[in-house]
């Protein structure tokens, strides 16, 4: 709505097709994918994007891809859950949740603006904003 061109990832299609129908029931622009990005191959290419936002996903091999793909003065935000959060549900594969500390160090090179970690919403997250220089 803020005029931004917008590609949307999910492995989930149906997530895919509400996205889709409601954009265009908004008339809205949004180039929407089903991509499992845990199956590898070719999807972010390098110095491609101003903005990527990621939100409770982690797969720890795509993370150079993320960081590669974001332009020069570009914008990575990323949040999901903690180890801790095993302990209150779901998610509970430790393969999922970052570790104490973690998420600083798989967006490097980029610089953190701003982060946080801890217990926010009844949720155990870290959340980074880091800037490609």
């Amino acid at each position: 709505e803020q005029g931004f061109r917008t590609l949307a990832v999910d492995r989930d299609i149906v997530a895919i097709d509400t996205l889709t129908h409601e954009s265009r029931r908004r008339g809205l622009s949004i180039q929407a994918r089903a991509v499992d990005l845990e199956k590898g191959g070719p999807f972010l290419n390098a110095d491609s994007f101003d903005l990527i936002v990621v939100v409770h996903y982690l797969h720890r091999p795509l993370m150079p891809a993320l960081v590669s793909a974001i332009r020069p003065g570009g914008v990575l935000v990323y949040e999901t859950f903690t180890r801790a959060q095993a302990a209150r549900g779901k998610p509970t594969n430790p393969a999922f949740l970052l570790e104490p500390g973690e998420l600083p160090m798989l967006v490097r090179p980029l610089q953190i603006a701003a982060s946080r970690e801890g217990d926010f919403d009844g949720r155990s997250l870290a959340s980074v904003v880091a800037v490609r220089r």
